[in-house]
């Protein structure tokens, strides 16, 4: 795995919290849908141009370790490294850590791959070169 992480900074909001006072769990997997959307768009990748050339990006497995929760008002960080995970799929390995301790929250494996005009999984070379250069 390749020692590029990308980050991103963010803050809970009160709506995100439950009854409790901590950040629904549900929400966790905006927030890394956030980011890797992110890092995506930074990357070159326009999901709308895919789409609109009948590809279509998707997750098709989700692990998430839920270590300790966020609270209203805590802001935190959201990392992912991107490996190949077989010829037809990346994984995404992201962490949310809380930035007053540095804390891991939330570790994430996110499996995604790509679908062509067919629906059959087929990486686009433009995103087959991001993986292959992280």
């Amino acid at each position: 795995m390749s020692n590029e992480v990308f980050s991103i900074q963010l803050a809970v909001r009160d709506y995100e919290c439950d009854i409790q006072g901590i950040v629904n769990n549900a929400v966790y997997q905006n927030y890394l849908e956030h980011a890797r959307h992110e890092f995506l768009k930074q990357a070159g990748v326009d999901f709308a141009e895919y789409a609109k050339k009948g590809i279509h990006l998707v997750v098709v497995r989700a692990e998430l370790d839920y270590k300790s929760p966020l609270k209203s008002g805590d802001t935190f960080i959201v990392d992912l490294k991107l490996e190949r995970e077989s010829k037809v799929r990346f994984a995404f390995y992201q962490n949310v850590l809380r930035i007053a301790d540095n804390r891991v929250m939330v570790k994430g494996k996110i499996i995604g791959t790509a679908l062509n005009q067919r629906g059959r999984p087929e990486i686009p070379a433009a995103l087959n070169r991001i993986i292959e250069d992280r």
